[in-house]
């Protein structure tokens, strides 16, 4: 096991990390990545075994579960009850439970809604050159978010700015005027959702806080904490993936002249699948291990954390062709962008669903879209995202 030294935060790599990944990876499947201080996985076969592999997980053992500092108190008094944050039998349970809600017919009946949205949005945009980003890739699933919560609309920017104060707690950027913002979000939220969920219990309507409140699996039922924590869960995971994927894919899109040419869902269906295996929105999922084990040929002890390299893993020569390139047409092959195993993104549907209709919409909109200047990721990682994407429709 090698040990490599890159630092997330770096310029060039921040722009683009493939070049570290693919190094690593021809220089075995693990290795110890010194600016984290853990072991990580590059290749897609590791990647993919340990997010299957029951014994990992996301929850610290035992022994090393630290006190949560007191300026983090109202941040972790989500986190700690957030179904991302939680292994069995504590997160089988609240899986099943927000399945219960969380249906594929109530998202597939989003549809309309979304395109309706897409439509309203494209034709607010600037005369000129302008920024997809503020304009159409963020509004999108924080107002679509807002509506499946029963949100009003005009809430979607306090939701967004909570949420991006919130999610930068994972960003290598971290510091400690990042985890004051984030407190203070998660205390606002965590207050505005609790009056929230008080008024869907006196009055019930068709959102998805009323389907939690009601939603029951073998007697069990969510409590406050855990239905505010499922609730920012919803925001922030939601939300920050698609952004991402959405700027990410025009991106890739414009910068190979692709002009799309899409004649059934399956063929738009398959550029999604293709953007989200070229440029994913998340490139570290964590995991501690629970038992002596071996990923990759590597060995790993009880207590080892392990970065899970989701970007790595879908450039992985080893499962797909030339996979530099950007191929919407290329064969379809399962990709680990939403993750695997019980830790599977529960949002997935309605991610692809966003995705496919924003992207159908702007371009049967927009055909002659081009890039107004050369796009620039943000310092985001383990996130991975445009910072601005200016475009020209003409």
């Amino acid at each position: 096991m090698a040990e490599l030294s890159q630092s997330p935060t770096d310029p060039g790599f921040v722009q683009n990390p493939y070049p570290f990944y693919a190094e690593a990876r021809a220089r075995g499947a693990v290795h110890q990545w010194r600016d984290y201080g853990i072991h990580c996985a590059f290749s897609h076969a590791a990647v993919n075994a340990a997010l299957r592999d029951s014994r990992m997980g996301r929850e610290a053992p035992d022994e090393l579960k630290e006190p949560r500092p007191a300026h983090l108190r109202d941040f972790y008094a989500i986190d700690d009850n957030s179904m991302l944050e939680l292994e069995a039998p504590r997160h089988t349970r609240l899986r099943m439970l927000v399945l219960h809600a969380f249906t594929a017919r109530g998202i597939a009946g989003l549809a309309p809604e979304i395109e309706a949205l897409c439509h309203h949005l494209i034709d607010a945009f600037p005369e000129g050159d302008f920024d997809l980003l503020p304009q159409y890739a963020t509004q999108v699933p924080v107002i679509v978010i807002a509506r499946l919560l029963g949100v009003p609309d005009d809430m979607a920017d306090r939701l967004l700015a909570w949420s991006n104060d919130m999610v930068a707690m994972y960003q290598a950027r971290r510091d400690r005027a990042i985890e004051d913002g984030a407190n203070a979000a998660a205390r606002e939220f965590s207050a505005f959702l609790a009056d929230y969920i008080a008024t869907r219990r006196r009055a019930p309507s068709d959102d998805l806080i009323t389907r939690l409140i009601a939603a029951e699996a073998d007697g069990e039922k969510l409590s406050l904490d855990e239905l505010i924590a499922t609730c920012v869960l919803v925001l922030n995971a939601g939300h920050e993936a698609t952004v991402h994927t959405l700027g990410n894919g025009v991106k890739a899109m414009l910068e190979t002249g692709m002009r799309p040419e899409w004649t059934s869902d399956s063929m738009i269906d398959a550029t999604v699948e293709e953007i989200l295996r070229f440029d994913p929105p998340l490139h570290m999922f964590t995991r501690w291990v629970y038992e002596d084990l071996e990923i990759g040929r590597s060995p790993l002890r009880r207590g080892d954390r392990i970065g899970l390299l989701l970007g790595a893993a879908g450039r992985d020569p080893e499962m797909w062709v030339d996979p530099d390139r950007f191929d919407p047409n290329r064969h379809l092959k399962p990709h680990v962008a939403f993750g695997a195993g019980r830790h599977f993104c529960v949002g997935a549907p309605l991610a692809r669903l966003e995705l496919r209709i924003a992207l159908q919409v702007l371009f049967a909109r927009l055909p002659g879209l081009r890039l107004a200047a050369s796009p620039r990721y943000a310092n985001l990682y383990h996130f991975h995202g445009l910072e601005r994407l200016m475009l020209c429709a003409q």
